[in-house]
């Protein structure tokens, strides 16, 4: 289907989905209270730590912080995107998913991508069809062969041949799909050829076995010795991985994930038992890229060869990579001796010593401090001051977490500014959770601010938007720490109207404050429900107490220095007489 899942429709899924059937049919969940808890699925634990609230529709695990609505779970619980995740919803409640049409500035409607890959399908079993036959295709296999690679493992990956002509396909197919899927190319005089010739062909599929792209490799040293598809609708290089689904088919959960750099290195090491690597197409690792194999595991090598380019490689990895890690996820950097690549290596050290090398390879932490010890002089202070410049940067990527507090402290002791405040920086180490929101200080007592009370029963109860209109409230004039939040639950709500915090969390997906909004539907209020308008308007009644009294203050503050204009003047007046 082409266009857009309208808002509506995944409004009313949520409204429509009840969390607990959704998740029960999946992981078999116990009553407990209120709630319902089972092991989580995320993560290995020996006790429940799983938590299922009815009348949030939100899950929670308490053990490795996953959390959101039935959407989150499914994306988590399948490795699914958005897209498939609604798709699984609706059929989990027995509702069609409409679309919206969307239309190019052009006028016409996005063509059905559905076309496009059945045309990708019948060409790729045409390239396997060549591969088979005629002298051509056995110079291929012959090839295949040369470099390790057997019957069985070419047709795992769907390894093809396209024949060295110019029309192979134009004269089977229809040109204007082919153009569309970038099998064609045209040249200045609008000519049209095929765009790989006399290459070995490796399919791309995605996650979904839906082949999305194509690589082609020489027989001889002409060059350009790879090829990949152009991007497409269907294709997009920063964000596939080739490999991918055929690692998949054999552990949908693996252990870790091996990142190489070109086929013939996926192929080679599934041949000899190593199921679990992919490789970039043509461009660096992505955060992208990163993400996407983030959702089957928790733990990334990136393997390189170990000439100069394998090296400046692994470091370019770093901005990704950095931008990536959030808790529970780990990479690892395998640089190779050189004059290998992951078939030479594994072929002389054999499949344990290869593998031992992975369980040995450098994590990020090691590799990223080894990488500037072996550049800077650190015994001298220019050496150490160089570090914090040059590594700050990239630990500023990090998300919020215990690792980059780690992190952090590792800078500090390598630079010797243990003791200054010059690396504390309250914004970087410790979440903005909306001045505190979802946490308790120290100064709380345990007890709740009136802020985060207030915003917390709003996000958990949109239908108390409708009580603030009683109060005549000013905005420009209302200042109280989390009053920008405060502000912008509201406006969400009167724009989107949800009917429940699970559609309420769902309008913050991908944005700044989806970890603020996802916290405070989390947070224990413990208030019972006949009194949460009660002790709703009782907290919303005491920030426009406090509202007031920083105002008046300012206000003050301002007349004794002689500032105030006619309107803060008048203000103050007002502000006066009514107190």
């Amino acid at each position: 289907m082409s266009g857009r899942i309208p808002r509506d429709f995944i409004d009313e899924l949520l409204v429509r989905v009840d969390i607990v059937d959704l998740i029960d049919s999946h992981v078999p969940l116990k009553k407990t209270g209120n709630n319902f808890v089972a092991r989580c699925p995320f993560h290995v634990e020996k006790s429940p730590s799983f938590s299922v609230s009815r009348k949030k529709q939100f899950f929670h695990c308490f053990g490795c912080g996953a959390s959101g609505n039935a959407i989150s779970f499914l994306m988590d619980f399948g490795h699914l995107d958005f897209v498939e995740a609604i798709e699984d919803l609706a059929g989990f409640v027995g509702m069609g998913v409409p679309r919206e049409s969307i239309e190019y500035q052009s006028g016409q409607k996005k063509e059905d991508l559905n076309g496009l890959y059945r045309l990708m399908e019948q060409v790729a079993t045409f390239y396997v069809e060549r591969l088979r036959t005629g002298d051509a295709g056995k110079k291929a296999v012959e090839y295949l062969k040369a470099r390790g690679v057997s019957g069985n493992c070419a047709n795992d990956f769907m390894i093809g041949y396209a024949p060295d002509e110019w029309q192979a396909l134009s004269a089977r197919f229809d040109p204007k799909l082919l153009l569309e899927t970038g099998l064609l190319a045209s040249n200045d005089a609008g000519q049209t050829y095929d765009r790989f010739r006399g290459r070995i062909m490796f399919p791309i599929r995605d996650k979904r076995a839906r082949i999305v792209g194509f690589g082609g490799r020489v027989l001889d040293d002409s060059v350009p010795k790879y090829l990949n598809s152009p991007e497409t609708p269907l294709f997009h290089k920063g964000k596939e991985v080739y490999g991918l689904y055929e690692l998949l088919e054999k552990n949908a959960k693996p252990q870790r994930i091996l990142i190489v750099e070109g086929y013939m290195d996926v192929i080679a090491l599934a041949q000899f038992g190593i199921h679990y690597a992919v490789a970039a197409l043509g461009t660096a690792a992505s955060q992208a890229h990163l993400d996407l194999l983030f959702r089957f595991t928790s733990e990334l090598v990136f393997c390189f060869d170990g000439d100069r380019a394998g090296r400046e490689a692994a470091w370019r990895a770093m901005e990704s990579a950095f931008s990536s890690l959030k808790d529970g996820r780990q990479i690892r950097i395998m640089l190779l001796p050189p004059q290998h690549d992951p078939d030479s290596l594994v072929r002389e050290e054999g499949v344990d010593g290869f593998v031992g090398r992975i369980q040995s390879s450098e994590t990020l932490s090691e590799y990223f401090f080894g990488h500037f010890s072996s550049e800077l002089n650190l015994s001298e202070m220019e050496g150490r001051a160089q570090l914090v410049i040059k590594a700050k940067p990239y630990l500023e990527k990090l998300p919020e977490s215990v690792f980059k507090e780690m992190m952090f402290a590792r800078l500090k002791e390598l630079s010797g500014l243990g003791r200054l405040d010059v690396l504390d920086n309250a914004a970087t180490l410790v979440p903005n959770q909306g001045v505190g929101i979802g946490r308790k200080r120290p100064q709380d007592n345990g007890r709740l601010s009136s802020a985060r009370m207030a915003i917390a029963l709003l996000v958990q109860n949109p239908r108390l938007a409708e009580l603030v209109e009683q109060w005549e409230i000013d905005w420009s004039e209302l200042v109280f720490p989390g009053a920008a939040l405060f502000k912008n639950v509201l406006q969400m709500i009167i724009d989107k109207n949800p009917v429940n915090v699970a559609v309420l969390v769902e309008c913050y997906r991908d944005s700044a404050d989806e970890k603020s909004i996802k916290a405070l539907a989390l947070l224990e209020t413990l208030i019972p429900d006949n009194g949460v308008e009660a002790e709703f308007c009782d907290a919303v009644n005491r920030l426009l107490i406090q509202a007031r009294e920083i105002n008046l203050a300012r206000l003050l503050d301002k007349e004794k220095g002689g500032g105030l204009d006619a309107q803060e003047k008048q203000l103050l007046l007002k502000m006066l007489t009514a107190k």
